[in-house]
């Protein structure tokens, strides 16, 4: 076996069992870090994780077709504002965000426990959409309400054959070890420049912390 397809083996690994993996997209794309996990398995300690370790923003990426069923748009198409009409984006085309929000069980939802509690059930309501279950936006709007804190992306529909972003990325890995279309990405941040931490340097977190680490490319090679 050689050592890109044990790295490769051994993300799947900790992905299917619950744990988080470190992606590197590309140097010519974002260029960043992101801690990624399959959405059912995050606690309140992993958003504490990722809100002290990454610094980024913790976000919920679901699959185009969870998103179509319970009516999620992208964000920029209902925003009627001038700052909404062009996306001007250096490294992709549109941005995936879609609503940002909370469960309606939680209280101002920017706590561990809240942003917890409305990953989970994301992952729960994607479950059931991939299942089968007629879960429409009214049903959506039942169990969250938006503006919130847990943004959520939507992810391209046909995947890293359109976009070759970490949603893509981490919903591939969610599709390839069984696990619900909702993954949670943060983006890795340095202390010190305040830049996106560097591959050297997410690496090093990685090894420290035993998680797996993978290049994108890695991903796309394997799972595309």
């Amino acid at each position: 076996m050689s050592r890109q397809a044990g790295r490769l083996d051994r993300a799947l690994a900790a992905f299917r069992a619950g744990g988080p993996v470190l992606v590197h997209d590309f140097d010519d794309r974002e260029g960043e870090t992101d801690l990624v996990y399959p959405a059912g398995s995050v606690a309140p300690a992993d958003v504490a994780r990722m809100r002290n370790d990454a610094g980024g923003l913790i976000c919920v990426a679901v699959s185009d077709a969870v998103a179509d069923a319970v009516g999620l748009p992208f964000l920029a198409d209902r925003i009627d504002h001038p700052a909404a009409a062009s996306h001007d984006l250096g490294y992709d085309d549109r941005s995936s965000f879609s609503l940002p929000v909370n469960h309606r069980d939680t209280f101002t939802g920017i706590t561990d426990d809240d942003r917890a509690r409305t990953i989970t059930e994301l992952a729960s309501m994607a479950a059931a959409v991939e299942g089968g279950v007629d879960y429409d936006p009214e049903a959506f709007a039942a169990e969250f309400r938006a503006p919130g804190h847990v943004h959520v992306l939507r992810g391209a529909p046909n995947g890293l054959d359109d976009r070759l972003g970490h949603t893509e990325l981490g919903l591939a890995m969610a599709a390839e070890t069984d696990q619900p279309p909702a993954v949670v990405v943060c983006e890795m941040l340095d202390d010190e420049t305040g830049a996106a931490l560097s591959p050297a340097a997410a690496r090093e977190y990685a090894d420290r912390h035993g998680f797996p680490y993978v290049e994108g490319e890695e991903l796309i090679e394997a799972l595309r």
